[in-house]
This record gives C-alpha cells, structure tokens and sequence, in this order.
C-alpha cells in the first residue's frame, strides 16, 4: 500500500496513508484505496479529498518512514 505526501500553499504537510491512487474531481482532489486492482472504479473507497487550488505537490512515498514533521491522515 502506498503514501502520498501533500503540500499545501501554506507549507502543511500531510502524509496520506492508505491510498493508492489519486484523482481530481472538480474543485478536489481525492485520495483512493483500490485494493490493488490499480484503476479506481466503483469498488475503491475514498481515504479523504483536499481542494485542489491549495495543493503545491502531491509526492508518492512507498516503503519509507514518514519524515518527521508529518501530519499523518489516515
């Protein structure tokens, strides 16, 4: 299962945990658990969404221990 660290327009960092695969659906971005099947259709369930205008990056962690300073969302 996959991580994705997110930064916001104001420097929080959020550390998504459980998803994995993102989308953008109108004004949010939305984080998704696929259950490996790697395509988000009707079976993938939402971990959580964020608006899209204040994320600055969205960088895919696999394997590796949340960096320190990390709000965790899981």
């Amino acid at each position: 299962m996959a991580c994705y660290e997110v930064t916001l327009g104001d420097r929080t960092t959020y550390l998504v945990e459980d998803a994995d695969s993102y989308n953008q659906e109108g004004p949010l971005t939305t984080f998704y658990e696929t259950g490996g099947r790697g395509v988000i259709d009707s079976w993938a369930q939402r971990v959580m969404s964020l608006r899209t205008s204040e994320i600055l990056m969205v960088r895919r962690v696999d394997g590796l221990r949340p960096p320190e300073g990390l709000l965790e969302i899981a």
